[in-house]
């Protein structure tokens, strides 16, 4: 029979002690775009380690639950926001943390997620949890993350950048209807840079299903040109060709 301690099943003479234990964590990066910028969710910690400093929402995996179901429970019980809104997130795995010395409690290993959604509201003033508050944050002020929260939200920077050249994620955070300059913003504000309008112009009317015109419409925006066209989502949700990022600098 199995040695005590093993689980049901286990191979005779299996040793769960046999190997050092260790926890496994989850992370989440959850960003939108909140007055022109790219925020992403944060926690102030409540308790040691890094009591006071501010993190990604994530905590504990429980033994009898899987990576994401403790991502969706730590992200509602930190940030309290709505339940049913956390459990219709898209939650993109990002990647396993494993560096030995990243958590001084004990050796951890993370599963982060990420996700990039429109019309997030304000989480609660008062987390739960580990989390004494919550709240969203722009992205160039987030700095001196507990733990290695801030390579983690680099990674999901660089991720959700990536999937704005291949997917038309880009509308959802646009008005139902938009002009191209507006969706314009969204690129420039999620990959940081700037962008040549006409190339942009005719990337995106070229890629077939990406917007569709409204006919008859138009905007002002300023300044003394004539109004703007406006569109609406199209019916595609990828993107082909992709709408490649500029590599360095702002694009030709």
């Amino acid at each position: 029979m199995a040695l005590r301690g093993a689980p049901p099943g286990a191979p005779v003479n299996y040793d769960p002690y046999a190997f050092e234990p260790f926890a496994v964590t989850v992370d989440l990066a959850v960003l939108t775009v909140r007055g022109g910028a790219l925020h992403v969710l944060l926690i102030r910690r409540g308790q040691e380690p890094y009591a006071g400093a501010w993190a990604l929402p994530g905590g504990f995996v429980l033994p009898r639950e899987s990576a994401e179901t403790a991502a969706r429970r730590e992200l509602a019980e930190e940030t309290g926001l709505p339940a049913a809104l956390v459990d219709a997130l898209h939650l993109e795995q990002l990647r396993t943390y494993s560096e030995p010395d990243r958590d001084p409690r004990m050796r951890v290993v993370s599963v982060a997620f990420t996700a990039l959604v429109p019309d997030m509201p304000e989480p609660a003033e008062e987390g739960g949890g580990d989390a004494d508050r919550a709240r969203w944050v722009p992205v160039g002020e987030a700095s001196d993350l507990a733990f290695d929260h801030g390579l983690i939200l680099a990674d999901a920077r660089q991720r959700v950048g990536s999937k704005l050249e291949y997917t038309c994620l880009a509308t959802a955070f646009c008005p139902p209807e938009f002009t191209l300059g507006e969706l314009q913003a969204v690129y420039e504000t999620v990959w940081d840079t700037s962008l040549d309008r006409p190339n942009f112009r005719r990337k995106v009317l070229a890629t077939p299903g990406f917007v569709q015109a409204v006919p008859g419409a138009a905007r002002l925006t300023g300044g003394r040109g004539k109004p703007a066209a406006l569109y609406r989502a199209g019916p595609a949700t990828t993107l082909h060709p992709p709408l490649l990022r500029p590599s360095e600098g702002p694009t030709q």
